[in-house]
């Protein structure tokens, strides 16, 4: 029940699934929603539905705001020229949500050479945050809010062959890259004690989105899968929930570091808190685009 009026959030993959959940919620909590998405005619689409779901007058009445901004996270040129345009144009920026991700796809490439997973789901968004930083800083107090997955358990940081090319698998490719998300935002978290910008990773729980496309179920199956998804699986709103909690709530005002589920803190496997591994992650990554020579 948070206002977030006069605060200015940016959302990655708000188009659908989680992201549009949350954009739409902290539109009706009054925010300045950006919605940094890919396709951009899906995400126009997407907003007008929103502000018609809420009604126009939430944009009009409260200050709240939903603008859509092209960002393609498997293109570093992309997210650069998003960056460029967001430090001409926002004053302020107080929620980064790194919400994007692309779940268990056939071995693709980056237009910079990465393996999709790991290009999209970690590198893109680190650059993002990185290229981002300063105005969140300057805004603070500010948060960036990582969206990982329960399935980083089964993820290896292997330092050897982080960009697949000598043995690729989409199901462990994939951990790996939400695993990257919690060591990322655990060292960006060091980085930033006593500057006012707090970092937290989340996982969602299994929810109802599209990011399973990729998946394939058999035809014979797929009636039995739609009946389970539909009984046990959240909702995109209910899985944005703890996305929401640690973008607006007073409840976690200086909480930096953590990991959290259901909108409470969980605890993490030994190799999610590795700061050694979180440390070398970062400098390599940091050369992979660009940031470092």
């Amino acid at each position: 029940g948070a206002s977030m009026r006069g605060k200015t959030v940016i959302i990655t993959g708000a188009n659908s699934g989680l992201g549009r959940a949350a954009a739409a919620e902290l539109l009706r909590m009054r925010a300045r929603v950006i919605m940094g998405c890919r396709d951009r005619a899906r995400a126009e689409r997407a907003a007008c539905e929103i502000r018609a779901e809420l009604g126009e007058r939430a944009e009009a009445e409260g200050g709240g705001e939903l603008v859509v901004r092209e960002l393609d996270l498997a293109s570093l040129r992309s997210v650069r020229a998003f960056c460029h345009r967001v430090l001409q144009e926002e004053p302020r920026l107080d929620v980064l949500i790194n919400n994007a991700g692309i779940f268990q796809c056939p071995y693709m490439k980056t237009e910079d050479g990465f393996e999709m997973q790991f290009g999209v789901n970690h590198l893109g968004h680190f650059l993002l945050t990185n290229l981002l930083l300063g105005l969140l800083k300057n805004s603070a107090p500010s948060r960036i809010v990582v969206v990982s997955s329960k399935l980083y358990k089964y993820g290896e940081i292997n330092f050897e062959d982080l960009n697949s090319e000598i043995s690729y698998n989409k199901s462990f490719c994939y951990s790996r890259s939400k695993l990257a998300n919690i060591l990322f935002a655990r060292e960006l978290a060091r980085r930033l004690e006593g500057t006012g910008v707090t970092v937290n990773s989340l996982h969602p729980g299994i929810v109802r989105t599209n990011l399973g496309r990729y998946v394939n179920i058999p035809l014979l199956a797929k009636p039995l899968f739609n009946l389970v998804s539909w009984a046990f699986f959240k909702t995109p709103l209910e899985g944005a929930q703890t996305s929401i909690y640690l973008a607006s709530s007073p409840d976690v005002e200086g909480v930096s570091g953590k990991y959290f589920g259901d909108c409470k803190e969980e605890e993490l496997l030994p190799k999610a808190m590795d700061d050694l591994v979180a440390r070398k992650l970062w400098d390599i990554s940091e050369v992979m685009v660009g940031l470092l020579k």
